[in-house]
């Protein structure tokens, strides 16, 4: 089943096996109108428009739907192209565009005004792909369901690959080397695009590339970051200096038009990523080099990990610094970044630890996960149910953010755990007790929809109940499954 709440939270809908949609207010439990019926089989995904005046559908019977939130009424005609599930839709910030994704591994998109699809379906999915760079010299893709290689390694580099990074199409792969080139890899074929991207005088350390993909920045122990036009390969502009030491990561705003930059010299630094303009002075505090850098989703935040074992947070516009160092881990941070939703900041260490930190106030959450190594690098998953890392001893754990337990077996669902059950008052979860349903609250149409972040989902009849589980689901302890990660994954 699909739930979705509508941008203010007042309203619920809820996709059905039956191809039926309810909608529900979120205060009184009573379902809104009459359920909305057109599709033909399950419901897989509903989404809310920005502005919430209108619910798109999207179902297993081939189509997708839009649907007035005031009277219920279908608008327009369902829209048709999809050769299989429609199993996600997600509309654009602006309302303009609605995205669907489907079983038949296309990306589709449609004008929300009109129905029309905009342009041609991106077809070059197969499953997720992630990438690792190694001290051997070569790059390896991995299918990340199975777990298995993709094709032969990537070989070209003459010394250890340091970074590597998929744009946000996830059709070209960078990396970077202590051979002190840069390559672009077709990820389909594997092989190398055009001649290596020189200029570095030392070694590259970090890749990243701007969201629309058309720049790639690089920073190295020259001191200095280059930025590349990812099309023909040339450098853009002149080398991007001010670091009195080595550059140890580079990263873009989520709108490209910034450039952060840690460095051993102890600071950060912000560039404008349109003129290579300085912004501001550097960004002082730590007392040891910077190891890492990251901006929120949405940009107005920097957190920076350093080997001064502490986590800061800045201001992005002004480039103050936002409370107290993040102090916990007890050898280096070498990683940090942002939970999607932007609410939780993760921290890597040498000290073999992963420490959540709620990014709005500062304070640490209670989990501590551990791991067997140091750690490399950390990443949420995009559905941020998982984290995941890279360890020095080449391992690559996973925990469930759900219930903070580590992920050992192949995983099949994308929350980390079963779909809810009903079973003797009871709510079910991977085969154990979880939560007990309180006789009022179940009858013989109880309907369990689905564990949402926090909140338990039921409908009884016509009646929505809503449970804040937090404490619950700290408790709970549950064997969950995990996928087989590297270094960076292909969107």
């Amino acid at each position: 089943m699909a739930v979705a709440f509508s941008p203010g939270g007042q309203v619920l809908a809820s996709g059905l096996q039956d191809g039926k949609i309810r909608v529900w207010d979120t205060q009184t439990g009573a379902a809104i109108s009459q359920p909305l019926t057109g599709h033909t089989r399950r419901v897989a995904s509903v989404c809310f428009s920005p502005d919430g005046k209108v619910l798109a559908s999207g179902s297993d019977d081939k189509t997708i739907r839009f649907w007035d939130t005031q009277t219920g009424a279908a608008i327009g005609e369902p829209l048709a192209g999809h050769t299989r599930w429609v199993t996600s839709i997600c509309f654009s910030p602006d309302g303009k565009v609605l995205a669907s994704g489907s079983d038949d591994k296309t990306v589709r998109f449609w004008d929300t005004q009109t129905g029309a699809a905009i342009g041609e379906p991106l077809t070059d999915h197969t499953d997720w792909v992630l990438a690792s760079g190694s001290t051997d010299k070569t790059i390896r893709l991995w299918d990340i369901q199975t777990g298995a290689a993709i094709g032969e390694p990537l070989t070209g580099h003459t010394d250890r690959v340091m970074s590597v990074c998929f744009p946000p199409d996830g059709k070209v792969l960078a990396s970077g080397s202590t051979d002190k080139t840069i390559r672009l890899w077709d990820t389909q074929t594997g092989a190398v695009i055009g001649e290596p991207p020189t200029g570095h005088t030392d070694r590259v350390t970090s890749v990243c590339f701007s969201l629309d993909g058309k720049v790639l920045a690089s920073g190295s122990t020259d001191k200095t970051i280059r930025l590349w036009d990812t099309g023909n390969g040339a450098t853009i502009g002149e080398p991007l200096t001010g670091h009195t030491d080595w550059v140890r990561s580079v990263c873009f705003s989520p709108d490209g038009k910034v450039l952060a930059s840690g460095s051993d010299d102890k600071t950060i630094r912000r560039w404008d990523s349109q003129t290579g303009a300085a912004m501001g002075k550097p960004l002082t505090g730590h007392t040891r080099w910077v190891m890492s850098v990251c901006f929120s989703p949405d940009g107005k935040v920097l957190a920076s990990g350093s080997i001064d074992e502490t986590i800061r947070l800045w201001d992005t516009p002004t480039g103050a610094a936002m409370g107290k160092p993040l102090t916990g881990h007890t050898d280096r941070v070498t990683s940090v970044c942002f939970s999607p939703d932007g609410k939780v900041l993760a921290s890597g260490s040498n000290d073999k630890t992963i420490r959540l930190w709620d990014s709005r106030t500062g304070a640490a959450l209670s989990e501590l996960l551990r791991s067997c190594d140091a750690i490399r690098s950390i990443w949420f998953s995009p559905d941020g149910a998982l984290l995941k890392a890279h360890c020095f001893d080449g391992s690559f754990p996973s925990w469930s953010l759900i219930t903070h337990q580590p992920c050992d077996t192949p995983r099949q669902d994308p929350s980390c755990h079963a779909n809810p059950t009903f079973e003797h008052n009871w709510i079910i979860l991977s085969s154990s007790r979880f939560f007990w349903l309180p006789p009022r609250f179940w009858g013989d149409h109880c309907r369990l929809v689905r564990l949402c972040g926090e909140t338990l989902i039921v409908l009884d009849k016509e009646t929505l109940f809503l449970f804040d589980v937090s404490q619950a689901l700290g408790l709970w302890s549950a064997n969950c499954t995990s996928m087989v990660d590297s270094l960076t994954h292909s969107p």
